[in-house]
């Protein structure tokens, strides 16, 4: 069985790739779960946050927005000694902030699927890549996305991290062209 070159290397890499990476998401505790494991990956490698997803899921009220936007000092203080996560005080602020600013998109659109599908009329964009060597690692629209949700409070949402959270979540399907996947997504 074919699959993107880029989950080959683990166990757990293959699991996510052939099970969630490009399913379409309108689950918004989904969506903000991956707005948590993308932003907490920045600067680091998928597989160390699908390696403490279970952290993350521990830590953060398993990904209940309407919670996270409550912790305090407190929290911050307690999340740095957890050993679950990736313990950067930067992150686990931009998490709490990011549920805070989840929550007013919810507010505003209704739910944060409808915000962040809208960007594409409820569409998934189907590239039609032949090698993982052509995928690029921002496009067009994470740059627009990752300026809407900057302007609106979010953090660590930069347009790398969005590109990923875009593929995450089925609203770009980078599957390539050859990969199992592909065929079952579209």
């Amino acid at each position: 069985m074919k699959r993107c070159k880029w989950c080959e290397s683990s166990d757990l890499y293959r699991k996510y790739h052939d099970e969630e990476w490009g399913v379409l998401v309108y689950d918004d505790r989904k969506l903000f779960e991956f707005i948590i494991l993308e932003s907490a990956q920045a600067g680091l490698s998928w597989i160390t946050i699908l390696k403490r997803r279970e952290g993350y899921r521990n830590a953060f009220a398993n990904f209940d927005p309407e919670f996270v936007a409550k912790f305090d000092e407190q929290n911050v203080a307690e999340l740095m000694q957890d050993v679950g996560i990736i313990r950067n005080r930067l992150k686990i602020v931009a998490t709490i902030k990011n549920a805070k600013a989840f929550l007013e998109i919810q507010k505003e659109y209704g739910s944060f699927s409808k915000f962040i599908w809208s960007y594409v009329g409820g569409k998934s964009i189907v590239n039609k890549f032949r090698s993982m060597n052509n995928i690029p690692a921002t496009s067009e629209l994470s740059i627009q996305i990752s300026k809407d949700l900057k302007k609106r409070g979010f953090g660590f949402l930069g347009p790398t991290v969005m590109y990923a959270y875009l593929q995450a979540i089925g609203i770009v399907n980078d599957h390539v062209l050859d990969c199992f996947r592909y065929k079952e997504i579209v």
